[in-house]
């Protein structure tokens, strides 16, 4: 039925004049403006000063050598000094690994960086005080990068890094002073600069991404994408469900239409709105794929993997705003967009790393969707879909998230059917 009725009414000056049609938007938009500004730039002001127990691997691989007059290994004493170095907030775990471990964690994503002392490097520190040399070689630190884990996070790493590889260097130049003279050769003033400040830094990449890969973001904006199809589906899945019973009119322009009222449990409509968030989730997720993989071409792998964690993910999403919308209503939309936007994108990891956000925010990752999804995504994206990278704990939080809306909707419908409240107009009654 289309209904274009007229009717004088009252102009829009008049309702505009009443304080009570201000009042309830006013509070609510208000307080939404406040609390999403407060929560989004409370988890990126200053992510330094946040900074808690960032992963840093920490090799030595130098196998020691005649310096002096005596054996030493310079590069278990520069790990060892790095190690004891003063932390008193906990900005850095280092954890001392071999080469082979380091590279393993780096292509996992447990470790954001890594800081090694290459082999040779006691051999080069000698080498620097023998006879006098037009242009002495430099001995080197290596800092290792790791991409994957975003570009922020690893960043940080290589900063950090490279402070710690200049202290040591500083460090063992005040100690390496007198070496020129002990080798019994004459230095020239560059071999003495270089003794006093012997250690450059080598950035290299220790895990590598595709050059497609959004310098390590396509995984949060990837997983962005499958959380907004799951979002927003489902709020126009619940409007179309209930355009289509008769319980809400359809505008088009001047056009408003209300369908026949269909009688249906809310118990019903839920199921209804279920299945078809399941259903389309395959159809959205296919064609976020087709517009990410295949037409702006981004790098992925394990399509196949990629595919079902995607609708499985999406899904979840959809599944958890249905029961919300089913339990509270129109107010669901707000409590939903909060749940699976608002808190759920600064904690995510994604693009500021956990380790360097507030306490607040690191225990919203616990249990916010954007955080589990996105270490899923990262996984397949990069780090070859390994369990242990975050694509396991993604599996076991989407589940535990998908018999968690079917419980808490159908039992929050299920209470509403047994109370007699239906959704029925007073006119339809």
């Amino acid at each position: 039925m289309t209904s274009n009725q007229s009717g004088a009414g009252v102009s829009a000056w008049q309702v505009l004049r009443n304080p009570k049609v201000w009042a309830l938007p006013t509070i609510i938009v208000g307080a939404v403006a406040l609390l999403l500004s407060l929560l989004y730039m409370g988890g990126i002001v200053n992510p330094r000063a946040d900074l808690h127990r960032l992963p840093i691997g920490l090799v030595n691989s130098d196998q020691g050598a005649q310096l002096g007059g005596q054996q030493e290994n310079l590069g278990a004493r520069i790990t060892a000094g790095v190690l004891a170095a003063p932390d008193p907030n906990q900005q850095v775990s280092w954890r001392p690994l071999d080469k082979a471990a380091a590279t393993d964690q780096l292509a996992s994503g447990k470790l954001y960086g890594v800081l090694e002392a290459p082999a040779g490097l006691t051999a080069a520190v000698a080498a620097l005080g023998a006879a006098a040399q037009p242009e002495p070689a430099r001995p080197s630190m290596l800092v290792l990068t790791n991409p994957g884990v975003g570009s922020l996070a690893s960043s940080l790493a290589s900063s950090i890094s490279q402070e710690a590889a200049h202290r040591a260097s500083l460090q063992l130049g005040a100690s390496l002073s007198a070496l020129p003279a002990a080798q019994g050769g004459t230095a020239t003033n560059a071999a003495r600069l270089l003794v006093s400040d012997p250690l450059a830094v080598v950035v290299e990449v220790g895990h590598p991404i595709g050059p497609h890969s959004g310098l390590g973001l396509t995984a949060f904006y990837y997983t962005l994408l499958l959380v907004l199809c799951g979002f927003l589906g489902a709020n126009i899945i619940s409007n179309g469900v209930d355009v289509s019973l008769g319980y809400a009119a359809s505008e088009l322009g001047p056009l408003r239409t209300q369908l026949p009222l269909v009688r249906i449990s809310r118990t019903g409509t839920l199921a209804v709105t279920s299945v078809m968030s399941a259903v389309l989730a395959m159809v959205t997720s296919s064609l976020v794929m087709l517009a990410t993989v295949v037409i702006l071409d981004m790098d992925a792998s394990h399509l196949p993997l990629l595919w079902v964690f995607s609708v499985c993910a999406s899904a979840a999403v959809g599944l958890g705003v249905q029961a919300l919308l089913a339990a509270f209503g129109g107010i669901g939309q707000l409590i939903a967009m909060f749940i699976f936007i608002a808190l759920s994108l600064p904690s995510s990891g994604a693009t500021i790393p956990l380790q360097a956000l507030p306490t607040f925010y690191r225990g919203l990752a616990v249990f916010e969707p954007m955080r589990q999804l996105s270490d899923g995504v990262r996984s397949i994206l990069y780090f070859g879909a390994q369990a242990d990278a975050g694509l396991a704990r993604a599996w076991v939080m989407i589940a535990i998230a998908t018999v968690a809306a079917l419980v808490f909707g159908f039992a929050m419908t299920t209470y509403y059917d047994r109370r007699g409240l239906h959704r029925v107009h007073p006119e339809s009654s």
